[in-house]
């Protein structure tokens, strides 16, 4: 890719009758230097922007690179919808047409057509409403790329992922195994190299316990199968703090031992990093082939329809897939 021009975008708008839309449309309206190709329907944008009162130019894209772009400049990969939406009221006859959005992200990062993807929210419930058995956007493109994954939510001063994600905590306790910790660091360590420029990343994991176990008197969790498997990854040349108690993990001067932390469970440290961080959280899918960044927020199907999103969360994940572009494309030829 010539590094004089701009890197190629694909961004899908999510559910449409949520904020994705107007929020695409808000980006686009942005200075940000990137080719944003909106992998959607046509027409939902054009109601989109009429809603927001913003001018839009959309461009049926062919592919080819550009030097610059203005603002409001979109270029448009058009899938139609299955019906006209209604925002703030989701409808599974568009459910194909949010799937095939991210098939035509992924598959086309995976064949070069695009440097990278920025997904807006969707609903999954109306997926599933359909009769279609979907998890979410990370666990389609990693079955779309055929690669296992981990979940990252960064920000510019933190950067957290998850051993564990969507599961009740009754269930965390017994998903916290050898096999899961040495995959999930396995992939951060990695990722963090290639990805964020780190020769030699210095992870902080969690204990899953309160005080980390206190040895053993609080759970012997930590005892029985984190403590074994951080030394055997520090074996093997890793750099990892811990198991830390949670509560303390985050104050400033242990901020500075790390590059990131590794959480046990969703909530053991990401209110820490929403709570500060909120409008500029991104969500990564660590372990995939190509780049892929979201929001951390949902379809705000009581906004949707108003053109009052806050775009500050897609703006930031854009900002952020170019930032790793550009790392990439600076990267020594056949080196990530």
């Amino acid at each position: 890719m010539n590094t004089q021009t701009l890197p190629r975008l694909a961004v899908t708008a999510g559910e449409p009758a949520g904020i994705g839309p107007e929020l695409l449309i808000r980006l686009a309206a942005s200075s940000l230097a990137a080719n944003f190709v909106a992998v959607t329907d046509r027409g939902l944008l054009e109601r989109a922007a009429a809603r927001c009162g913003a001018s839009i130019e959309l461009i049926d894209d062919d592919g080819s690179d550009i030097p610059e772009r203005r603002p409001g400049q979109l270029r448009l990969h058009h899938l139609p919808l299955g019906a006209v939406e209604q925002p703030g009221h989701p409808d599974p006859a568009n459910a194909r047409h949010v799937l095939a959005t991210l098939a035509e992200a992924a598959d086309g990062c995976l064949a070069g057509r695009y440097a990278a993807v920025v997904t807006a929210p969707l609903q999954k419930s109306s997926i599933n409403d359909a009769g279609i058995p979907f998890s979410g956007h990370t666990e389609f493109f990693a079955d779309r790329a055929g690669t296992d994954v981990v979940m990252m939510l960064a920000s510019p001063e933190l950067r957290v992922s998850l051993a564990t994600t969507h599961l009740p905590l009754s269930a965390v306790p017994a998903a916290i195994t050898h096999e899961t910790l040495v995959r999930v660091l396995r992939i951060v360590h990695n990722e963090l190299r290639t990805k964020f420029g780190f020769s030699a990343p210095r992870i902080a994991v969690l204990g899953l316990n309160p005080h980390a176990g206190e040895g053993g008197h609080l759970g012997r969790e930590e005892l029985d199968t984190i403590i074994p498997t951080l030394d055997a990854l520090r074996a093997e040349g890793m750099q990892l703090l811990g198991p830390l108690p949670a509560d303390t993990a985050f104050v400033p001067s242990q901020r500075e031992r790390y590059d990131a932390v590794l959480a046990m469970y969703h909530d053991q440290a990401l209110p820490v990093l929403k709570s500060e961080a909120f409008d500029r959280t991104v969500n990564l899918t660590l372990g995939l082939p190509f780049i892929r960044t979201s929001v951390d927020h949902g379809t705000a199907l009581d906004l949707a329809g108003t053109g009052r999103g806050d775009p500050s969360s897609l703006i930031a994940a854009a900002t952020m897939a170019l930032d790793l572009v550009a790392r990439q494309r600076a990267a020594p030829q056949g080196k990530s």
